[in-house]
């Protein structure tokens, strides 16, 4: 038997596989195809602090290798998450991680101080890096000042487990994970979508509404690795992987760069089954290489 247990900050993860914010609902929508327990968390939905309607539709678009999306956030607001949604998933046995978003900092501090009095949400993760949305996301997640500053102010705001989401399309990710660690992150997940667009040669037009959007999926599976490596040799938190994890292969070189739990997003709307696929798959690979811990396996990387 292998262990495929993980502790990020101060929480034990069953096994390091999770449901990337955005691609799985809240999980009960996804009960019918997945038995969401054996999972060892779930990021859900990104939570606004009022109603949002999205984006206008096209918002998302195939592409090779991947997929664009604009959704823009749509949900209903936090008080309908606590209202309606919570009571369905509180007694889930996995972990439920709210995904936090904002376009001012007193947005992002409302929306935190209601889920500190969940009981059963465990760890929030700070959603700085979102690029479908026209204000705020982006705007803090591109900046170390900016990125200090809403970190620092829902740090205060919060007493359980704070997850930073950090965005790809900076110069310097170590930079932004050190900064975001510095304000008292107890973990960064990485990385968000990269900026991308798509155009339709015959009409001359952009294939989304909001002409560009963000770009998931194994097309982005190259830059993801290398900057969980880079944060991982920058800063002292544990590191929640994520960008094109499609099997159970990616997974392990995931682990191997540096990161503890990973997230699993496009693959999702492929296979619905796809995260116990991968649960099984790290197993398997532990099991045919004799590795007793998944701690075994993080941040191994071999250079030589």
């Amino acid at each position: 038997m292998v262990d495929l247990s993980v502790k990020l900050h101060q929480l034990n993860f069953k096994n390091p596989v999770t449901a990337a914010s955005g691609t799985f609902g809240f999980g009960e929508e996804m009960q019918a195809f997945v038995d969401v327990n054996q999972l060892g968390g779930i990021f859900v939905k990104g939570l606004t602090l009022e109603n949002r309607e999205g984006n206008d539709y096209p918002r998302m678009a195939e592409t090779p290798s991947g997929m664009l999306n604009a959704v823009g956030l749509q949900n209903k607001g936090i008080e309908y998450f606590i209202d309606h949604i919570y009571p369905h998933i509180k007694d889930l046995d996995t972990h439920i991680i709210a995904n936090v978003n904002g376009s001012t900092i007193e947005d992002y501090i409302a929306v935190t101080e209601k889920l500190n009095e969940l009981d059963k949400v465990p760890a929030i993760e700070l959603n700085i890096s979102c690029p479908n949305v026209k204000q705020g996301g982006m705007l803090f997640g591109t900046s170390c000042p900016s990125a200090i500053a809403v970190t620092e102010a829902v740090r205060k705001a919060y007493d359980k487990t704070l997850i930073v989401k950090l965005s790809p399309n900076v110069t310097d990710i170590a930079e932004m994970a050190l900064a975001v660690e510095s304000v008292g992150a107890d973990s960064v997940s990485l990385i968000n979508t990269l900026v991308g667009m798509a155009i339709n040669a015959e009409t001359r037009k952009p294939v989304l509404s909001t002409v560009t959007g963000g770009l998931s999926g194994p097309a982005i599976k190259p830059v993801a690795l290398r900057m969980v490596w880079q944060v991982y040799k920058a800063v002292k938190i544990p590191i929640v992987g994520i960008g094109g994890i499609m099997n159970a292969t990616d997974a392990i070189e995931f682990f191997l760069a540096g990161a503890s739990v990973i997230q699993v997003g496009t693959a999702n709307f492929l296979d619905p089954a796809i995260t116990l696929k991968i649960i099984d798959g790290i197993q398997e690979y532990m099991t045919r290489h004799k590795v007793a811990s998944i701690s075994d396996l993080i941040g191994k990387l071999e250079l030589s």
